[in-house]
């Protein structure tokens, strides 16, 4: 996948050093001002989806705090940050119990700020010593591989990927029966077992 996004970045760009960032995009503003053409819109799109759609193995695994009605129902100052990062490794570990039979789990944040960012380490590990209730401290360890936090402008595709990805999730999550081709691309992607959406985590709900 790492190939087709910097064949992509060749092709519309000339340049593998262009972040795939999706405010930009919807904006249309730096390197995507050349989708205010129409033409080349459709065909930047196309190619975005027909990336995502591919059918190389990439699973999704997804948390969407409503902040608004999560602080009116628990009214708790709990970072929300933290607790998004907590339901996501609890998932993405269920999803490697079913699909993966060996490794561990690398996980790469995107920075925010050194105090934002201090907090999540913080959170991070404290989720190694104590678990959840759902992951023993020994299991997560078992689990875990790497943690680090990196630069959007470091251009990795990682990263740009969820970018790309946690756009239309917002938008299904806010408007479920709105037009929203992106997501369906994306949908049959999220983690499910036996037929359950285990992937993608709504709070509160």
């Amino acid at each position: 996948m790492e190939a087709s996004i910097n064949s992509l970045k060749r092709e519309f760009f000339n340049d593998e050093a262009v972040i795939i960032h999706s405010r930009d995009i919807r904006k249309q503003e730096k390197a995507y001002s050349i989708l205010q053409y129409s033409d080349i819109r459709q065909r930047f799109y196309d190619s975005i989806n027909s990336i995502l759609g591919q059918q190389e193995i990439y699973v999704i695994v997804c948390c969407s705090i409503l902040k608004e009605p999560f602080i009116k129902r628990f009214n708790r100052g709990e970072d929300v940050y933290g607790l998004s990062l907590k339901y996501l490794i609890e998932r993405a570990i269920f999803c490697m119990d079913d699909n993966v039979t060996d490794g561990s789990l690398d996980i790469i944040i995107e920075r925010r700020g050194v105090k934002q960012d201090r907090m999540l380490l913080n959170y991070y590990n404290r989720l190694r010593a104590i678990g959840t209730k759902w992951i023993t401290p020994e299991r997560m360890k078992e689990k875990l591989g790497k943690f680090s936090f990196r630069y959007k402008r470091d251009n990795i595709i990682s990263l740009q990927l969820a970018d790309l990805i946690a756009y239309p999730i917002t938008k299904h999550v806010l408007e479920p029966k709105a037009f929203n081709p992106a997501y369906d691309v994306i949908s049959d992607k999220i983690y499910s077992y036996k037929g359950a959406v285990l992937g993608m985590k709504i709070i509160p709900h």
